[in-house]
């Protein structure tokens, strides 16, 4: 099993009264991730500007170098190939994976959303990441049938998203998931309901699931 931690940086510093400040905030955030063995960080941050998330992904790669800890940037493969991530991971409605794929380097991460079985798209990619699987904010509940669904005609890992808690990690395994994601589950404590902090929430869902700290 897989964790990934997605970013949500307002969120997770919302005191941060400059760039700075918040790539600093989300930097010791991160840190405590990385530390209690996050498999993935995704950098999803569609508000930042190109040089406060270059500035970011930079500072990320950097922590996570020497670690098992991959580091993703969703929709911006410029900003990956600047940052030096691991790669990139694409909206549904993103660039065909085939065509990052001709402009990426050889080996880097490439993963697709989808939100059902027979969404177009995603072939070529390393992972699905399918949902939202429960409620979630404003996304449209898939529900397990279509997490279970998309795994079984799947032939690369697919990981559930959206409204993932230690109390339904179980069930999002056994439909099929190779992994688990998560936003809210990982803000430090109190940031939103739920929110357990990242070292506290990676060790509840690999326990949850019946996995050792790794």
């Amino acid at each position: 099993m897989t964790l990934t931690l997605v970013t949500d940086s307002r969120r997770a510093c919302p005191e941060a009264r400059t760039d700075r400040d918040l790539v600093t905030g989300v930097r010791r955030w991160l840190a405590e991730a990385i530390d209690a063995g996050i498999d993935t960080i995704q950098l999803r941050e569609r508000t930042l500007s190109a040089e406060t998330l270059c500035n970011l992904a930079r500072g990320v790669v950097a922590d996570t170098r020497g670690t098992s800890t991959r580091v993703l940037i969703n929709d911006r493969a410029d900003v990956a190939v600047i940052a030096g991530a691991d790669g990139v991971h694409l909206r549904d409605d993103g660039w065909p994976v085939a065509r990052v794929r001709a402009l990426s380097r050889a080996a880097w991460v490439i993963g697709r959303s989808v939100h059902a079985v027979d969404m177009p798209g995603g072939e070529g990619a390393d992972y699905l990441l399918v949902g939202a699987v429960f409620v979630s904010g404003s996304k449209p509940v898939r529900g397990l049938e279509t997490l279970r669904a998309v795994a079984a005609a799947s032939d690369v890992p697919v990981v559930a998203i959206g409204g993932i808690t230690v109390d339904t990690a179980a069930a999002c395994l056994a439909a099929g998931a190779s992994g688990l994601a998560a936003i809210s589950l990982f803000l430090p404590a109190g940031r939103a309901d739920g929110a357990l902090g990242p070292g506290r929430a990676i060790r509840e869902l690999r326990a949850a699931a019946g996995f050792s700290i790794q």
